[in-house]
């Protein structure tokens, strides 16, 4: 399905001065509401096994086989599982895609604000208990920039470019992070989502958790390869961004549309049912491929739209799994 975006006046954005104000009060909307979800240090995002041997305990139906304390078992004549503790020190990267597609909405918010508004939520999540975070940024396909400093504001991008800002620990720098992403300026042309996957893979990093940002509208051939690489040493989340626009076409007669990456002008014809079926059809057949190629990657998928409580959806999203990861065991 094309990429297509309705011509429509431009949507009023934050004064560059604001966008302090704006960050300090979507931390404290995060804080409000995401605090109690994911207490306590885990080797993830989303609570799971540890990598660190503790105590024993008997077993209890549910529980791992593959955690069978075998000694503790042969001395007491109960099995017994081993518990472990989980790593304590959390390294995350974010591939956040503010490619030209990302710069369109027809809902409550932009795309683009949408994986800012994401970025900021996982960054809360993640930046505590000495925990760091660091993140590349694409905004077209291209040569990769060095990494640079971000401390002081957002970092110099260009057309073409993959900027990689350094994981660093701290909610000082965590802020400073979320302000470059803030800043960082959609470029004009076609990304490469796969490209931009790709840096986290290279040079191969630390065990810990990745997570990509993106509407997933490239071609799944460019990136399911670099998704599935990325899996082998962390744990994945996939957030995908989603316009109602892009899922169905609105009964308003001639519309004319325009691709934001190849600059392509085209008029559609609303009114006819039929069309608005077949893209109907198109859009749910192209997001059940990117589904399927993040589930062929065992990423964790969570979709969020412009027209819904970004924030809702993704505290119901890691309620779900965490009682998804924890049903039937004992933490």
């Amino acid at each position: 399905m094309a990429r297509a975006a309705a011509v429509t006046s431009p949507t009023p954005r934050p004064a560059p001065d604001r966008s302090e104000a704006v960050l300090s009060r979507l931390q404290l909307l995060v804080t409000r509401k995401l605090d109690g979800l994911l207490q306590g240090d885990y080797a993830g995002l989303l609570p799971g096994p540890g990598s660190e041997a503790g105590e024993s305990r008997e077993y209890r139906p549910g529980d791992d086989v593959r955690r069978m304390d075998w000694p503790v078992t042969a001395r007491t004549t109960t099995p017994h599982v081993r518990r472990t503790v989980a790593d304590r020190e959390l390294e995350t990267w974010l591939a956040l895609d503010l490619s030209a597609s990302l710069d369109f909405g027809t809902g409550q918010w932009l795309k683009r604000e949408v994986v800012v508004a994401a970025a900021a939520a996982i960054t809360h999540l993640t930046v505590r208990g000495g925990n760091r975070i660091g993140a590349v940024i694409g905004t077209g396909g291209g040569a990769s920039a060095p990494a640079r400093r971000w401390r002081g504001g957002p970092p110099p991008v260009g057309p073409g470019v993959l900027t990689r800002l350094p994981a660093r620990s701290g909610r000082k720098e965590a802020q400073g992070l979320l302000r470059a992403v803030a800043g960082t300026a959609i470029q004009p042309g076609r990304g490469d989502l796969g490209a931009l996957v790709d840096m986290l893979n290279r040079p191969p990093r630390r065990r810990g958790v990745a997570v990509v940002v993106s509407d997933f509208l490239a071609p799944t051939e460019q990136w399911a390869r670099p998704m599935r690489k990325l899996r082998v040493r962390h744990d994945v989340l996939a957030i995908e961004v989603v316009d109602p626009r892009e899922l169905e076409l609105p009964d308003v007669g001639v519309l004319p549309v325009v691709d934001p990456e190849s600059g392509e002008l085209h008029e559609v014809q609303t009114a006819d049912p039929r069309l608005r079926q077949r893209y109907a059809e198109a859009a749910a057949a192209q997001r059940a491929t990117i589904a399927a190629a993040l589930r062929g990657a065992s990423a964790a998928h969570l979709r969020l739209r412009t027209d819904r409580d970004w924030l809702l959806d993704m505290v119901r999203f890691v309620a779900a799994q965490r009682h998804a990861r924890t049903r039937g065991t004992t933490r």
